[in-house]
């Protein structure tokens, strides 16, 4: 549970330190072509890496996609990939800046929501409270002082690309058992590919070579691998948590911009802090345990023989560990610490919260 933790913050820090660091390359590059490449810099550099490790034999203990993680890898890709960035550059185009990232916000809010009423994962009130405390350290460091809307077209689009965005985390935890780097750079190469084409079809040109350089290389840190520590987060802590942790790369994208930007420190930082320190703490505090029951289950993951894997292997499994193969988990009862993890989806009763 505590490396899932780390995944997730590390896919915050990633994420939130390229904020600043692409501000530097707005000036030679329109928004959505920006983000068309820093997308392509994550399918390309993380395609180099899968070929490398595939060369070289390794990656056994991760199990590759498979035809029934398809339509969900589609579902996550369309949503997230396609959809919200088309939204949200339309979105963009209608409503000032100072409501539009407020707005933005709304990613880990309806991230938590869908994961909680349609994909029934559990979120207890100090989750809850944690997740709000984080979001609303996210909503002051997004104040400017102001909001102007500019209409309800502008705002209404870019509430759409949150919620495919949050489509889009709640798809990609259902395949998160797979391999998450064959997962990311192939979001990566579809998703780079459709904002590239969109942008450049609007009349936008590709910047000089070091820009180009410069945006495909942070693309690879802060979408690529920032992206596959998200989904190893998701597949040990659940989509709601995730997504709370990950609502921290505002902040980190904050603190960075004072040492980056020379930007001066205001109150809505410090409180912001304050806000997602206690959100944070209310997390990493969490222990939830009580008696539950494991229903049959056959699958295929990176696992170790825990006393969640007690299966037998068959003639050609693979040796060593962590591994993976196909394996089936008998009914099994009983207690101990846990999230809401790709083993643990099941119901609550109160005496279990």
């Amino acid at each position: 549970m505590r490396r899932g933790i780390g995944f997730a913050l590390g896919a915050a820090v990633l994420f939130g330190v390229s904020a600043p660091l692409a501000k530097g390359l707005l000036g030679n590059a329109p928004p959505q072509l920006l983000a068309g490449l820093l997308y392509l810099g994550s399918g390309i550099g993380l395609g180099i890496a899968w070929l490398v490790r595939r060369r070289r034999g390794g990656g056994a203990g991760e199990a590759r996609l498979s035809r029934r993680d398809l339509p969900w890898l589609a579902g996550a890709i369309a949503f997230g990939g396609a959809i919200a960035p088309l939204l949200l550059m339309l979105g963009l185009m209608r409503t000032p800046a100072s409501s539009a990232s407020l707005l933005l916000n709304l990613e880990g809010v309806l991230t938590a929501l869908l994961a909680w009423t349609l994909f029934r994962e559990h979120v207890d009130r100090r989750i809850g409270v944690g997740m709000a405390a984080i979001i609303a350290g996210g909503v002051l460091l997004s104040w400017q002082g102001r909001v102007a809307w500019g209409g309800l077209i502008g705002p209404a689009l870019i509430a759409a690309a949150c919620l495919a965005w949050a489509i889009d985390n709640n798809l990609t935890q259902r395949i998160s058992a797979s391999d998450p780097l064959q997962i990311t750079l192939l979001k990566g190469l579809i998703a780079g590919s459709v904002n590239t084409a969109l942008s450049l079809s609007l009349g936008a040109r590709l910047p000089a070579a070091a820009t180009l350089a410069g945006a495909l290389l942070l693309g690879l840190l802060a979408y690529g691998v920032s992206l596959v520590l998200y989904v190893r987060a998701l597949r040990a802590l659940g989509t709601a948590r995730t997504g709370a942790y990950f609502s921290l790369a505002p902040f980190v994208g904050a603190v960075v911009g004072l040492v980056v930007w020379h930007e001066r420190v205001t109150a809505p930082l410090v409180v912001a802090a304050g806000l997602m320190a206690l959100g944070l703490w209310l997390h990493l505090s969490e222990r939830h345990a009580h008696q539950h029951q494991h229903e049959a289950l056959e699958h295929e993951h990176r696992h170790v023989h825990d006393e969640h894997h007690q299966h037998p292997h068959e003639p050609g499994d693979a040796a060593g560990e962590p591994h993976t193969h196909r394996h089936r988990h008998a009914p099994l009862v009983h207690v101990h610490p846990h999230f809401p993890d790709i083993h643990h989806r099941h119901g609550h009763s109160d005496a279990g919260r």
